[in-house]
């Protein structure tokens, strides 16, 4: 009975931890972001108004994927959420790679859905662009 009772208890522990990890949903209430892809300059704007009225320390970064365009240049984006944000981000990874070495040698692979925690980035904008550029990840909850 009591060998019955602990496995039934470590099946129901496991489900459960495996139900609660995974980004949670939110909405996103700006019109902006629902018209344009992240990777547009208007999308980014809108984006850096937003990253500089909310309270950072109250934002989620959730790695979406990985890609590299036909320049050999390396992206990652990732859903933003917290303190009424609901977004995505396009990260340029340029010099820097603290934290990621892990993402870019599987380009991404088994990556989604992780948590890229302590992330840090830098904001290039001017009239004709606006990047955003990694910095670095404290670590990665996966």
């Amino acid at each position: 009975m009591t060998t019955h009772l602990f496995k039934t208890l470590t099946i129901f522990c496991l489900l459960s931890f495996i139900i609660s990890c995974g980004r949670p949903v939110c909405k996103n209430t700006n019109p902006i972001f629902d018209e344009y892809a992240p990777e547009t300059k208007k999308y980014k704007d809108e984006l850096v108004k937003q990253l500089a009225i909310v309270d950072k320390s109250k934002l989620t970064y959730w790695m979406d994927n990985y890609r590299e365009d036909s320049n050999a240049q390396k992206y990652i984006q990732a859903h933003i959420q917290g303190d009424e944000l609901c977004a995505k981000i396009v990260l340029l990874v340029r010099g820097s790679t603290k934290g990621i070495e892990g993402i870019l040698k599987t380009k991404g692979m088994s990556y989604s859905g992780a948590v890229l925690k302590d992330l840090k980035f830098d904001i290039r904008q001017d009239s004709i662009s606006t990047e955003f550029i990694f910095q670095e990840v404290g670590w990665i909850l996966d």
